[in-house]
């Protein structure tokens, strides 16, 4: 991996520059026609901070390597009857934002619930016999080297991280290294497709695509991410004013921190972003 001034990114960053979050810190990484993957960076990378829902995506990784190991399967029973660990990874287990109590059937909807990942955390809790932070550190954070990030509480949304910690984790998210390539590509297919539902601060969809732990692009509008990111494109935001995405097609991944709220800013100003990382790449 090389660092570069990269001023393929110059426009990017310079649209940045206007944002109204006072402190970020954010990173493009991509790979050139060599093959070589070259990384630009802005801010303080090694900030650690709360990444909110950012942290669905490291604990459904967690999960994966479990489902790998033989801990745990996507199709145990959690929760309500009919609903499965696969279920609560794509937000289709039928359960709220916040609440223990099912407000529909597994695999009617797509209803965006922290609850049901807090549910999957206990579930490998009691398959593992260890804490669920303990089990994201051995199976995620300490093999990638994400040596500045862990778990304070819940698994959906109370990882705290750093820029740099979450370039190796985009770095996973292109080319598994913890789990196979089969896994993988279940994670980052659409589950459940049909699925209609909310994308929380966004907007409601028809269909409304996810993967296990990822949320996919599809052909939403508006969108988090920008009108050039590919359909394939996947990823997660925070509400705290987070976001990681991956587009498979153009071959770049973007990460950002800070502590602006979403709401504020980010359908203002992120995808305009993001189209300017992939213009200026020529993606």
């Amino acid at each position: 991996m090389t660092t570069s001034p990269a001023p393929d990114c110059a426009a990017a960053w310079t649209l940045a520059e206007t944002w109204p979050a006072p402190s970020w810190a954010a990173a493009v990484s991509w790979r050139d026609a060599t093959g070589n993957v070259t990384v630009s960076t802005r801010g303080d990378t090694t900030y650690v901070q709360r990444i909110a829902s950012v942290s669905k995506p490291l604990s459904a990784w967690a999960v994966l390597v479990a489902v790998e190991e033989g801990s745990v399967s996507l199709d145990d029973a959690v929760g309500q009857s009919g609903c499965t660990l696969r279920h609560l990874l794509c937000h289709a287990g039928g359960y709220p934002f916040e609440g223990a109590q099912p407000v529909g059937k597994p695999g009617a909807k797509r209803i965006y619930s922290n609850s049901g990942y807090d549910l999957v955390a206990s579930h490998l809790e009691a398959a593992t016999g260890m804490s669920f932070g303990d089990y994201l550190r051995d199976a995620v954070f300490s093999p990638l080297g994400m040596n500045r990030s862990d778990l304070r509480g819940s698994c959906a949304k109370d990882v705290w991280s750093c820029v740099d910690d979450l370039l190796l984790f985009a770095a996973e998210l292109r080319s598994p290294s913890l789990v196979a390539r089969e896994t993988w590509l279940d994670a980052v297919t659409i589950q459940m497709p049909d699925l209609s539902g909310i994308v929380p601060g966004v907007g409601s969809f028809d269909p409304c695509p996810w993967g296990l732990g990822v949320e996919i692009r599809g052909h939403k509008s508006p969108h988090w991410t920008g009108s050039r990111n590919s359909a394939a494109t996947f990823g997660h935001f925070g509400g705290v004013g987070t976001f990681l995405w991956v587009d498979p097609v153009a071959d770049v991944a973007c990460v950002m921190l800070s502590e602006t709220e979403f709401d504020t800013w980010g359908l203002a100003h992120w995808p305009e972003f993001s189209d300017a990382v992939l213009a200026g790449l020529g993606r």
